[in-house]
């Protein structure tokens, strides 16, 4: 997938441990361990700008994207 989770750098660039950020932000650990890992396929916008407000950073710095010409291609399965 081209969209990655990039939040972990984050966690170590502010020398934050991911179970007090979890707690901070209201979700369980496994929660935010599932997002960190990409195995979600998608985040609530308000768990996003509750991360955004506790790291104090912008979604951007949470997710990154790389092109790949398969992103545009028609689906059918409602995505």
């Amino acid at each position: 997938m081209p969209v990655r989770v990039t939040l972990d750098r984050l966690i170590v660039a502010k020398g934050l441990k991911a179970r007090d950020l979890a707690a901070e932000v209201g979700l369980s650990e496994t929660q935010l361990s599932l997002f960190r890992s990409g195995k979600v396929k998608g985040i609530r916008f308000s768990t996003l700008a509750r991360l955004c407000a506790v790291l104090g950073c912008r979604p951007g710095d949470l997710l990154d994207y790389d092109q790949d010409p398969r992103d545009l291609a028609t689906r059918d399965d409602g995505d």
